[in-house]
């Protein structure tokens, strides 16, 4: 009966006695999307020849086919990375992306299906385990972000410190798979070398599986003592720590005479401009007598003043007053 159904529907339309594209387009602009999406699936399912009009349509962009991976291995070429995601059907296009200057992967490419079907299929399973690095696929048009973006990431990402050289990434994901699914993950590797930096990066899809991992009593792993914790936290430590290491310390400059404590030197220095006042020279035991002092500068010429300059009075209207030397004796000038 159904079979009948589509043959005269087929009929129908090779006959071209449906209304006009104009009117059809009529009736279908005032429907919401998701209408229109269920009315297309209901026809492609029933009919062929609708189904592979719409998979062409859809695969015409290649914004639905591209695919960024990140996540890789310094040593993954494209031939790797492409073997690893032709599981999901035909590649037209996959590349690993390598620094120009160094010549170096930069941990990162792009996948491009044939299909759209493909592209669906590897995002299914966005992580795959390629040369011992679990790497992550998303559309490419939506760049970094994806699942990265969810707002518990910060809950659900943790560090891993302490590692042991041995530990590979795909060990790591092995152990800490037992508290829960995880989306990636990977011990980091020097991009020179390719040797273990001694830590690594666990997030789980779930926040119950990271507070797992974190709250497990047991922190050996490889014959060592690790560290669990939230990576956000480690970070904003690592931050804190560049910070303080960037101030230099300053020393509260003090003389290097000076006692802030009895018995106890201040080995700063003094500040600029400014000069504390010097040890003097201590006080003789005995004053010379006046008369002895006034015969001693007996050598010297005094500087007598005519009493009419002591008379005049300055522009205030005082007296000028007398120069005095040392012990109140006349001001002396020394023979030249």
């Amino acid at each position: 009966m159904e079979d009948l159904k589509k043959r005269k529907l087929e009929e129908t339309i090779g006959n071209g006695e449906f209304s006009s594209v104009e009117h059809l387009r009529s009736l279908l602009e005032p429907l919401p999307k998701p209408q229109l999406v269920d009315l297309l699936a209901k026809l492609g399912s029933q009919y062929p020849s609708i189904a592979e009009e719409i998979k062409s349509v859809a695969s015409a962009d290649p914004v639905n086919r591209k695919l960024f991976v990140r996540g890789l291995a310094w040593n993954t070429t494209s031939e790797t990375l492409c073997a690893a995601f032709s599981v999901h059907g035909e590649i037209e296009e996959g590349a690993v992306i390598y620094d120009k200057a160094t010549g170096k992967s930069r941990g990162y490419g792009f996948i491009t299906y044939k299909h759209m079907d493909s592209t669906k299929a590897a995002l299914k399973a966005p992580s795959k385990i390629i040369e011992g690095r679990m790497a992550i696929c998303n559309l490419a048009c939506e760049g970094l972000s994806g699942s990265s973006t969810t707002p518990d990431l910060a809950q659900r990402k943790l560090y891993i410190g302490g590692l042991s050289p041995d530990i590979t990434s795909e060990i790591l994901l092995n152990f800490f798979g037992r508290y829960g699914d995880i989306e990636e993950g990977s011990v980091a590797y020097d991009k020179d070398t390719n040797e273990s930096r001694g830590f690594g990066f666990v997030t789980y899809t779930t926040v119950e599986a990271a507070k797992k991992a974190i709250d497990d009593p047991d922190k050996t792993f490889g014959g060592r003592n690790i560290i669990v914790k939230l990576a956000d936290s480690h970070r904003n430590k690592m931050m804190q720590a560049q910070v303080s290491s960037a101030i230099p310390s300053m020393p509260y400059p003090v003389a290097a005479g000076y006692h802030p404590q009895p018995g106890k030197p201040h080995g700063g220095v003094g500040p600029l401009g400014y000069a504390y006042p010097q040890a003097l020279a201590s006080y003789p035991a005995s004053y010379p007598s006046p008369t002895a002092a006034h015969t001693s500068y007996g050598s010297q010429l005094q500087l007598p003043y005519p009493h009419q300059v002591i008379g005049k009075k300055d522009a205030a209207g005082l007296h000028p007053i007398t120069p005095a030397g040392m012990g109140g004796y006349p001001y002396c000038m020394a023979k030249q």
